[in-house]
């Protein structure tokens, strides 16, 4: 098999799964309304943006990659 379809349907299993983990789970923990996110709200304004959220996520996706690099060697 090519290596490109390879790693592209292991992603896309990867992303099916965080998408069910994130279904069943995201009830009980408030990824994306964590303290510290911004919210502006006017009359027919809303304006979003997850900083803490966004954060959260990028030291959980560098451990994962360091993760992944530490243990290919």
């Amino acid at each position: 098999m090519n290596p490109v379809a390879k790693i592209l349907i292991i992603g896309g299993i990867i992303l099916i799964i965080a998408g069910l983990i994130y279904q069943f789970v995201g009830k009980f923990l408030p990824i994306g309304r964590l303290p510290g996110d911004i919210v502006v709200e006017r009359e027919n304004f809303r304006f979003y943006f997850p900083i803490v959220t966004s954060i959260i996520i990028s030291v959980l996706l560098s451990l994962l990659f360091f993760l992944f690099r530490f243990f290919n060697k």
